[in-house]
């Protein structure tokens, strides 16, 4: 089970704490983001950490509660994202100040930790989480790139997809849901131990 939507982590502690153990313990591209900045980055800058102050824009409201979880801090004490702005903040703030980008310089933006990837383009989609680890996991234990994921309608259901993907000869079942109607679901058969897949992603906003 993935972990970057914090609204799906929030709902499954609170209802359905016994599939916690079967949850990534990786952090959401957010946290990891502000990991990094606060111990590689500051080291390679030579800033000291607590002089650091990491904002993070994420179209998520639920965000701002994950940066604030005493799991995200480095030593227990320095966070590792200070502030979460939603889209809509950052939007307001540009209109606040007065900036036109029309009429601003282009530059090149800062590379930190290298160029982007296609797999973090589609991280914020449902399914954008699953595509980028089985691409990974396929090109290591097949040695070979994963040309498609082929994910198909659960019948009887809206909102959750399942794909086959084979790894190493056998076929591994994965599953994509969004809404917490459809995270119900699968978390009980998770719960009851009738679950048919390796892998599932959940994200509770509609479309991810």
């Amino acid at each position: 089970l993935t972990w970057c939507c914090p609204g799906w982590i929030n709902f499954a502690e609170q209802k359905y704490p016994e599939i916690l153990d079967h949850i990534s313990t990786c952090k959401s591209p957010q946290q990891m983001f502000g990991a990094l900045a606060k111990s590689y980055y500051a080291e390679k800058m030579n800033i000291k950490p607590e002089d650091m102050f990491v904002v993070s824009i994420m179209p998520c409201t639920a965000k701002k509660y994950e940066a604030q979880r005493k799991e995200m801090r480095i030593d227990n004490i320095n966070p590792d994202v200070d502030v979460v702005l939603t889209t809509r903040e950052l939007g307001k703030m540009i209109r606040q100040m007065g900036i036109n980008f029309e009429h601003i310089k282009e530059i090149p933006f800062d590379k930190p930790f290298g160029i982007t990837t296609g797999a973090a383009a589609i991280f914020g989609a449902t399914g954008g989480v699953m595509e980028a680890a089985l691409r990974t996991v396929y090109e290591v234990v097949n040695k070979e790139e994963l040309t498609d994921i082929n994910f198909k309608a659960v019948r009887g259901t809206e909102g959750i997809k399942e794909a086959e993907v084979e790894l190493g000869g056998q076929k591994v079942k994965v599953a994509v849901a969004h809404t917490l109607a459809n995270a119900k679901i699968l978390a009980e058969q998770v719960k009851n131990g009738t679950s048919p897949y390796t892998f599932i992603e959940i994200m509770t906003c509609p479309d991810g």
